[in-house]
């Protein structure tokens, strides 16, 4: 078969199978029981995590379930469904899931992936927590444009390194050091 033509299918395979698979698991991420045994769980993790890297350097921060907050001032954040790091997990792993790649790549790939995406949102969370300590405006200017937008593009990043990556697997090519022509 011509390679634009298994280029073609594959695109086409692809085009098909991640959407599909982005709707069938933000359905069941929204039903009860997706909220219950997923969500919520998930997003109290997220918000100890945060919390605790936060107290290596600020021993005034407490968390309980999805709330942060500072002990003397009072103020806390409240971390919400988009802003757990799971919507962007689901759209990475319906990517490379959709993806036509060996089951070893993809495992690979969504590991090193979601491990990527939730560093990086734990950093959105710690940053967004003190930026709102200081200036509202901003809190909100960055929570909302910023980080929302850096999150999917880190989403996207990942993607795209590992499509390299598995692009130079298919290929027999070695990743570790590329001759220019």
């Amino acid at each position: 078969m011509p390679i634009h033509l298994k280029t073609n299918a594959r695109l086409k395979h692809f085009l098909l199978v991640f959407p599909l698979l982005v709707i069938a698991v933000f359905t069941l991420e929204l039903l009860p029981w997706g909220q219950t045994w997923l969500v919520q769980p998930w997003t109290a993790f997220i918000a100890d995590i945060s919390a605790g890297a936060m107290r290596l350097f600020d021993d005034r921060v407490l968390a309980q379930g999805k709330l942060i907050w500072d002990q003397p001032s009072g103020f806390g954040v409240a971390i919400e469904a988009g802003c757990n790091g799971i919507e962007a997990a689901i759209i990475l792993m319906a990517a490379m899931l959709a993806f036509p790649a060996t089951w070893r790549q993809r495992l690979i790939g969504i590991t090193l992936g979601l491990t990527t995406v939730q560093g990086l949102n734990i950093l959105r969370i710690i940053s967004l927590f003190y930026l709102g300590q200081w200036n509202r405006t901003v809190f909100e200017w960055a929570h909302l444009y910023v980080w929302q937008a850096l999150i999917m593009l880190d989403v996207l990043l990942v993607f795209l390194f590992w499509l390299r990556w598995v692009s130079r697997q298919t290929n027999g090519e070695s990743p570790a050091l590329e001759t220019s022509s």
